[in-house]
């Protein structure tokens, strides 16, 4: 069975001193060259997708809050912008960025992730992250949020905070993929002598009305080639668990070992059942922090953490060591019900290109891996259908 392999794209790397590094290119981090030449890499080692992240505030050490340190990356790129503007640099690696669901319109996310599809040609997805500190919530004035205090997640305030920003984001995905649907495949009639463009009967109002949105409707763009783009979600327990069983084709995870790995896809699975989950069941990836080297990665990280001041730490599990040790740890997890890994380069561009020609041809080896691409959506890569248009179907 082949193995389907991310990579998580952030900054210069994953570790906050990689910026520091080596063969680090920190005067290019806000440029395209430097993003297309990510992905390209990506491209060229085969690899699924590719996830671009972003927040609503500067990069913090601390979960709820900013902080005052000046030494390592702030600042990014739209995550969108940068997907699109790489879209026509590539042809085959999935381009998956991510966006606020707290405090953005999920007409503007809808339009946005289309418009990607489009051009693309068929590869987006879409990760959509809620944002629960209160000074994201200040950059935009129309609301307040509680501080959440996040030693104490059994608290009940702290688990209804949660559900509440986790509701709002799952509708605020089914209005993305309501609007998604809004033109039906056949839509664009572009017949020039009769002057008609659109079949306005195949354009649907979505009507939709919840707690958190009213939506109308329909989009302003086309349906994207792929019906549906993949939705991802990362996930760490039960309630973002059934977030991603309602909402997400894709759930990140993020195991300690192979045992870890077996008890948590127990767990979304559970969430599959405990939210009548309808369709292909979620793919499920690992996500790790990656630094490879054939002798020295341990010592390279350790270098970056004098930098930093202290040990990098990760709420996913960090690997040092050999691209073949790796290739025989994936393939071990797997065996726990793994789908697929998203493996976040400790330091860019120097573990990209480890993964891409050192991890890459030992799980080919193993034959683990593939030899090409087999399709050209991102959705058929993952062995997912192009879903129905739902309003197609009711009419």
């Amino acid at each position: 069975m082949t193995l389907h392999l991310a990579v998580a794209l952030d900054g210069a790397g994953w570790h906050p001193a990689a910026w520091r590094a080596e063969g680090a290119r920190p005067d290019r981090l806000f440029t395209l060259a430097y993003w297309a030449d990510l992905a390209a890499e990506a491209e060229r080692g085969l690899l699924d997708f590719v996830t671009f992240e972003d927040a609503l505030g500067l990069q913090s050490t601390r979960l709820n809050e900013p902080d005052e340190r000046l030494d390592q990356v702030r600042g990014r790129l739209d995550a969108v912008l940068i997907a699109s503007a790489v879209a026509p640099l590539t042809s085959r690696i999935g381009l998956v960025p991510t966006t606020g669901t707290t405090h953005t319109e999920p007409f503007h996310v809808a339009i946005g992730i289309a418009s990607l599809d489009h051009i693309s040609g068929g590869r987006a997805g879409w990760r959509p992250q809620v944002s629960g500190r209160p000074d994201h919530a200040a950059h935009f004035g129309r609301r307040v949020l509680p501080p959440l205090d996040f030693s104490d997640r059994a608290d009940p305030a702290f688990t209804r905070h949660v559900a509440d920003l986790l509701g709002e984001a799952a509708d605020a995905v089914e209005v993305v993929r309501r609007l998604w649907d809004s033109w039906e495949d056949d839509a664009e009639i572009r017949d020039v002598a009769t002057g008609r463009f659109v079949d306005r009967d195949k354009l649907h109002y979505i009507d939709f009305r919840g707690a958190w949105f009213s939506v109308k409707g329909p989009s302003i763009t086309p349906r994207p080639p792929q019906g549906q783009p993949l939705v991802t979600s990362l996930a760490h327990d039960r309630q973002p668990y059934e977030f991603a069983a309602r909402a997400s084709d894709v759930v990140y995870v993020t195991p300690r070992d192979r045992e870890d790995a077996s008890a948590i896809v127990e767990q979304v699975r559970a969430a599959e059942a405990a939210t009548g989950r309808a369709g292909p069941p979620l793919k499920i990836f690992a996500d790790l922090v990656v630094f490879l080297e054939t002798g020295g990665a341990a010592d390279r990280k350790a270098r970056l953490d004098d930098l930093d001041g202290g040990e990098f730490a990760s709420d996913a599990h960090i690997f040092t060591g050999t691209p073949e040790a790796l290739a025989r740890l994936l393939l071990s997890w797997r065996e726990a019900g793994l789908d697929g890994f998203r493996l976040r380069p400790g330091e860019l561009p120097r573990d990209l290109v480890a993964i891409t020609r050192g991890l890459v041809p030992e799980l080919r080896a193993a034959g683990a891996f593939r030899t090409a691409y087999d399709t050209g959506d991102l959705r058929g890569r993952l062995g997912l259908p192009r879903p129905a248009n739902r309003y197609a179907t009711a009419s």
